[in-house]
């Protein structure tokens, strides 16, 4: 089975990733976690993008807070689904990260979920990865 990518923008996202990661879990699905950010590290985002598919990545989730360009920047660079989770922060309640999650141009897609929707991000994947797994119709 192939295994999901679960990028945070910043170490502070993962409270709430841990529900996507709790999820994975649950259902016995392969995952990694990282943290880049399209910001401070995006030679890094661009890489594990462009590399996703020969290390066994299905599916990607991506999820940042305020500006939210990390779904984004991993969708530019790959040709797997990639599920944004827009995180809550200080200022607007997350609105910010999730009109930023959800505006994406023609031809960068990005599935997008609530405002700190980890598991229905998680469950999405999962989702996606069944599709193609004969096992899990």
């Amino acid at each position: 089975m192939k295994k999901i990518g679960i990028i945070m923008g910043s170490d502070s996202d993962l409270p709430v990733v841990e529900k996507a990661i709790n999820t994975l879990k649950e259902y016995g699905v392969p995952y990694e976690v990282h943290v880049f950010s399209a910001h401070r590290t995006p030679e890094e985002a661009k890489s594990f993008s462009q590399n996703a598919i020969k290390n066994g990545f299905g599916a990607i989730i991506a999820a940042a807070g305020m500006a939210a360009h990390l779904a984004g920047a991993i969708a530019a660079n790959t040709t797997l689904p990639v599920v944004g989770i827009p995180v809550k922060a200080a200022c607007l309640d997350g609105v910010d990260a999730l009109l930023s999650t959800v505006m994406m141009p023609p031809g960068i897609p990005v599935a997008t979920v609530g405002i700190n929707g980890a598991v229905n991000a998680a469950l999405l994947c999962i989702q996606i990865l069944a599709v193609s797994d004969e096992e899990r119709h």
